[in-house]
């Protein structure tokens, strides 16, 4: 098999004086939308701001394309090819959405320039419907499809996506959910980070499910759906 796009080898993350991961494993391959899937507090959060670089592994790798990021300033891993869209969505309030997708331009580590602000708008019509739009008046949906697409723009081999339908609308989570799948099948590579396990079955390719800091399971998305054990076990709410 390939070299994997993203590797995280034996990594261990603390707050302080308290351990949040151990000893945690990641492969994710070019192409894949793998779900890292677990319960409020189990580490899916901090493993995404371990592989950003906001907070770095005390032991352990992580490599991009065979390069190691773990231990580089944020902006750095940014510039190395991960774009990572947090939870809280954070926008330019006070910016139009145009702004946003500007502020967030660059070419790839090797210089993709793939993502433009006119793929991004035919990609994302709804977007394109609200260009001059300051970003603080869209709603929810649309400030999570407004920050996705400003981390596009950036060119990145892989995305990071936390909790991208926490707190929305039923109807919003779908379109997003489409939209996610569109993305994969134009072959982006995404770590998708969610509580909602029937959102992650419709649209990732591959699971992981994270407990207590530990990855206790890996599989194609095919497996997990058919292993009622490890759903019930570490997915049940």
């Amino acid at each position: 098999m390939a070299e994997p796009l993203l590797q995280i080898t034996n990594a261990d993350v603390y707050y302080g004086a308290s351990q949040i991961l151990f000893g945690l494993d990641l492969e994710v391959h070019k192409g894949q939308t793998m779900a890292l899937l677990g319960r409020n507090g189990a580490g899916k959060s901090t493993t995404f701001k371990m592989i950003a670089g906001i907070a770095p592994p005390r032991r352990g790798t992580v490599t991009l394309a065979g390069r190691a990021v773990s231990g580089q300033a944020p902006f750095r891993i940014a510039r190395a090819g991960i774009g990572y869209v947090p939870e809280d969505r954070q926008v330019f309030p006070e910016h139009t959405v145009d702004d946003n997708l500007i502020v967030g331009a660059k070419r790839g580590a090797g210089g993709e320039d793939y993502w433009t602000r006119e793929r991004i708008y035919e990609v994302f019509p709804i977007l394109a419907s609200m260009k001059t739009r300051l970003a603080g008046r869209l709603s929810g949906g649309e400030q999570q499809m407004l920050t996705i697409a400003r981390t596009l723009m950036g060119n990145p081999e892989l995305i990071l996506l936390d909790e991208p339908s926490e707190g929305l609308a039923p109807i919003i989570v779908q379109a997003i959910g489409e939209l996610i799948r569109r993305l994969r099948d134009m072959g982006v590579t995404i770590l998708l980070a969610e509580q909602n396990m029937h959102f992650c079955l419709g649209i990732a390719t591959h699971a992981a499910v994270i407990d207590k800091g530990h990855i206790v399971y890996r599989a194609t998305i095919e497996a997990l759906r058919d292993n009622d054990d490890i759903k019930k076990r570490y997915l049940a709410v």
